[in-house]
């Protein structure tokens, strides 16, 4: 039977997979850039090497994960290492000149990306990513890896978190209305939303 347990080292390979075949609105990017690996080394792979804590995996009865919940208590401090230590030793692998639009649209958000540039921060300080494979999806698990992340980050007296989703998710956008999220103003294309822990 699945089970939610905490994030081990050597689940990586599998989280790199998740990322992927949901990357793209919450189908598969597989072939979407010209390098698959772009995914995972942005939006999976720094959170569970900063914050393992706050890393929960749905581990299926045959052994593999198939969803995954990660987060960052505090976004502003996790963006500046982020800026200053993951993506200078994991980005500069990614080629920039003939990338495609989206390609330079992902790699320029992580190029981008630093502690003053965090939208959300200030009020919600801590931010999740929530990612199950189609086999989990409508099963609950991720109602259930976000009350994980959500009592992790409460025992560290973390006061608000928040997400953000592209616009075109439709069934995202509806799951984190139902779990209580609220949803704040945000960039066209995508959807920000905000949620108290205190």
């Amino acid at each position: 039977m699945s089970r939610i347990r905490p994030f081990h080292p050597g689940d990586e390979p599998a989280l790199a997979e998740i990322c992927l075949r949901t990357a793209d609105g919450g189908g598969d990017a597989t072939g979407v850039l010209g390098d698959d690996t772009i995914w995972a080394d942005i939006f999976v792979l720094p959170y569970v090497a900063r914050h393992p804590d706050a890393a929960f995996v749905v581990a299926t009865d045959d052994g593999r994960v198939a969803g995954y919940a990660v987060a960052a208590p505090d976004t502003r401090a996790f963006a500046e290492w982020f800026r200053t230590e993951w993506w200078p030793a994991h980005g500069a692998r990614f080629a920039r000149p003939g990338a495609t639009a989206r390609e330079r649209e992902i790699l320029g958000y992580a190029d981008r990306r630093s502690g003053a540039g965090e939208t959300y921060a200030e009020e919600y300080p801590a931010h999740l990513h929530v990612d199950l494979l189609p086999e989990l999806q409508g099963q609950g698990w991720g109602r259930r890896l976000i009350a994980e992340v959500i009592a992790a980050l409460r025992a560290q007296g973390v006061p608000a978190l928040h997400l953000v989703a592209t616009a075109e998710n439709a069934g995202a956008l509806v799951f984190y209305d139902r779990l209580g999220f609220h949803r704040l103003p945000s960039e066209p294309g995508s959807q920000a939303f905000g949620m108290r822990l205190d």
